[in-house]
Formats: C-alpha cells, sequence, structure tokens
C-alpha cells in the first residue's frame, strides 16, 4: 500500500513536533507500506522570510521572492529525515525539483504541469521513506517556482495522482473537516466525511483547512483524501466523492475576511458594459467572485464584486482609466468587509436554506451586503467586525448551540 502524508508547517514547528511527526511517518511504514511525506516550511518560516525580504528590497522581483521561499521547505525535509533516522528508519529527503514536479513559468503562483515520480519510486524500491519539499517545482528555465499559499496540500495530491497512491493524508493542528472553525465556534462538530464538490466551495470560501487546488485535482484523479491531527490520535474526515446520506443541510460555514468589495458607481446602462469591465480585471490577473449589478436607473447602474484583499488596488487601477472614458462618478474598494458562506449538498432539495440564514443574520442584527450562490452553497458579504459574529449566529441556527 502506498500512503502519501503530508504535514503543514504548524506539525513541524519545533523539535518535538518533528519527533511526533517522524513516529507517525514510522508508524506507518512498520505497518509494510510505502511512505511519501510532503512537507511544508516550519511554522512561521515562510512569514518571516517574506519580512526579510521586505528589509533589504520591498519590490524584489518574483523570481528572487521564490529562490528565496524555496529555502524554507528545505530545512523541514531535511530535519525531518533526520528525526526519522534518529529512530533507526532510512529516509531520504527531496527538493521539488529532484521529486519530479514541473510547473509553469509563473513566479510565486506557479501551476503544477507534470509530475514525473521515477526518482521517488527509485527511492521506495530501496525501502526509503521519502521527504518531499512541497510547495515548490522548476520551470522550463531551470528556476525554482513556488505553488502559492497552500500549495503543499497540492503537492501532496500531485504525488498521489502520479503514483496512483492508495491514500493521501493532510495532517493539521484540528482532528479533520469541522461545521466550522472549532478555535472560533465551540459548538462546531468534526464531519466523518465530505465530498469533494462541498469540500471544494467550503475550501474557496475561507475553510482554511485544505487548499482549493488541491482539492480540485483530488477530484479530477479521484484522490482519495483525510484530513487528520498530528497532535490527537483520532479518526480524521474522508473527502470522497460521495458521502454517506445524512440528515445535514448543511456540512458547514465558512468564513473569509482575506476578500475586498470593488465597485463601480454610475457606468451606462448599455449593452457590453460587463464583457469591458471584467476583461480589464482579467487583464490583470485578478480572480472575481460574488458580483452584484444594480438595475439601471436614468440610463446608469452600478456593479460591484469582490477579489482577494491582496488585489483590491490593482482591479482599481486596471479599471481607473475606463471608468474616467465613460463618466463613472465613483470607483472604491473596500477591504472592511467579510464573506460568510454555508455549504452542503442538501440545499440543493431544500428550499428554505438561505431563508434560514438571512434570518439568523437578521436575528443578530447584521447586514447583508451582497449575495451569491451556487448550487450547494450561499454566501453573504458583511462588515468585517461582524463576521466571527456572523458565522456563531449562522452556525446556531443550523446546528445548535
Amino acid at each position: 500500500m502506498l500512503v502519501v502524508k503530508k504535514f503543514g508547517g504548524s506539525s513541524v514547528a519545533d523539535a518535538a513536533k518533528l519527533m511526533r511527526v517522524a513516529k507517525i511517518i514510522t508508524d506507518t511504514y512498520k505497518e509494510g507500506n510505502d511512505v511519501v511525506v510532503v512537507v511544508s516550511a516550519q511554522g512561521d518560516t515562510t512569514d518571516d522570510l517574506i519580512a526579510k525580504a521586505k528589509e533589504i528590497n520591498p519590490r524584489a522581483s518574483k523570481r528572487e521572492m521564490d529562490m528565496l521561499m524555496a529555502s524554507g521547505e528545505q530545512i523541514s525535509i531535511s530535519l525531518l529525515a533526520m528525526a526519522i533516522d534518529s529512530l533507526g528508519y532510512p529516509a531520504i529527503s527531496l527538493l521539488g525539483w529532484q521529486a519530479g514536479f514541473e510547473t509553469s513559468t509563473k513566479y510565486g503562483a506557479a501551476r503544477i504541469k507534470r509530475v514525473n515520480p521515477e526518482r521517488i519510486r527509485t527511492e521506495l524500491d530501496k525501502k526509503r521513506i521519502v521527504i518531499v519539499a512541497g510547495f515548490q517545482g522548476l520551470n522550463r528555465y531551470d528556476d525554482m517556482t513556488t505553488l502559492g499559499r497552500g500549495g503543499s496540500d497540492t503537492s501532496a495530491v500531485a504525488i498521489a495522482a502520479a503514483m496512483r497512491a492508495d491514500l493521501c493524508q493532510i495532517y493539521t493542528d484540528v482532528e479533520g473537516v469541522y461545521t466550522a472553525d472549532p478555535r472560533k465556534v465551540p459548538g462546531a462538530r468534526k464531519l466523518d466525511e465530505i465530498t469533494y464538490n462541498e469540500m471544494l466551495e467550503m475550501a474557496t470560501s475561507g475553510a482554511q483547512v485544505l487548499n482549493n487546488r488541491s482539492v480540485e485535482m483530488a477530484k479530477k484523479y479521484n484522490v482519495e483524501l483525510e484530513v487528520l491531527s498530528s497532535i490527537t490520535v483520532a479518526a480524521g474526515t474522508k473527502v470522497k466523492e460521495v458521502a454517506k446520506m445524512e440528515k445535514m443541510l448543511i456540512k458547514g460555514v465558512a468564513k473569509d475576511d482575506g476578500v475586498a468589495r470593488v465597485a463601480l458607481i454610475g457606468v451606462p446602462d448599455e449593452p457590453g458594459i460587463a464583457f469591458k469591465v471584467f476583461s480589464r480585471v482579467a487583464k490583470a490577473h485578478i480572480c472575481v467572485d460574488n458580483i452584484l449589478q444594480s438595475v439601471g436607473r436614468d440610463g446608469t447602474k452600478d456593479i460591484a464584486f469582490t477579489v482577494p484583499a491582496g488585489d483590491a488596488e490593482a482591479a482599481v487601477d486596471s479599471l481607473r482609466d475606463y471608468c474616467e472614458s465613460v463618466g463613472a462618478k465613483e470607483l472604491r474598494a473596500d477591504q472592511d468587509v467579510a464573506k460568510i458562506s454555508i455549504v452542503g449538498a442538501g440545499m440543493e432539495t431544500h428550499e428554505n436554506v438561505a431563508a434560514g440564514m438571512f434570518e439568523a443574520l437578521a436575528d443578530a442584527g447584521i447586514n447583508i451586503q451582497m449575495i451569491s450562490s451556487s448550487e450547494i452553497r450561499v454566501s453573504v458579504l458583511v462588515e468585517k467586525k461582524d463576521a466571527d459574529r456572523a458565522v456563531s449566529a449562522v452556525h446556531r441556527h443550523f446546528f445548535g448551540e
């Protein structure tokens, strides 16, 4: 049996945690399994490296930032290999390119183009535990690239897919996927199972337990995922194509406070305006989420949409000249907002789910600024100061105290 395990930065943050992770890995190895491990940088290493770069050059090139950022995982994999060796088991550490990761050329947010696991297979044939640096690869120019935040999850799933692993386990500091963040909502419940689609909606809605790109890849290649804790010995949450039918209308409530709302006030109410607006945003390589367009009045209308908070300024810059040319009354970005979402396949066949969410927010005195939905998700935009209270109110409505 081939098992891929991924450990995040908090799981390998210090010597004691590294030894605990080494014990988890070797226990699986002792059962006769082949084991490949993907590791993130220790603790706050990535943030520390970013801070160091800003001290030297606040406008450092993305290529050099990738060279710097990739060093964090190199430290983790070598220390973990040493920890496993100290327990008397054979292990070898590999950087992303050594493990066969070929990526696109977009520094800082590269996409995995291909994984050639030949070196990994060679080391497994030697009965070694293989420790791979997550979050990184090599582009066609032989430059190091990084995959963006949460990239180690994607690295682990990519290896599992390329090698047809029997199981891919993602270890975190919580025991699985919960109906809400258990650190902020005391009544949050752990889920035994969740579908790929539900997990993907949760991940894109702000739930930080899994990276959304990793869930997309797991669904595409039918990789069975399990989310579990590196701290406690407990069954985790299985992520699969079909989960057991339960009496739960929704599977969880998620919060994303890393969003911004961009608003164009008083643009012409005529065909092609939406295309002209969003094609400009797309050219700036900015992903748009919620979109709201008002009913036209007096020949004008308003358009509002959300983007990642870090892209708010760039989104406004991409539209400034256009808004001036058509005489828009105002163009502004507001980062004092948060997105609250409910997710669950059950809402496809129950018409009162959205109303229940809105009722919970109304009872809590929280104003809704925007609404969007899919077949299994309803999202609202609220003031950032109300975000945690909104999550608690909605969770209480659907799950009780």
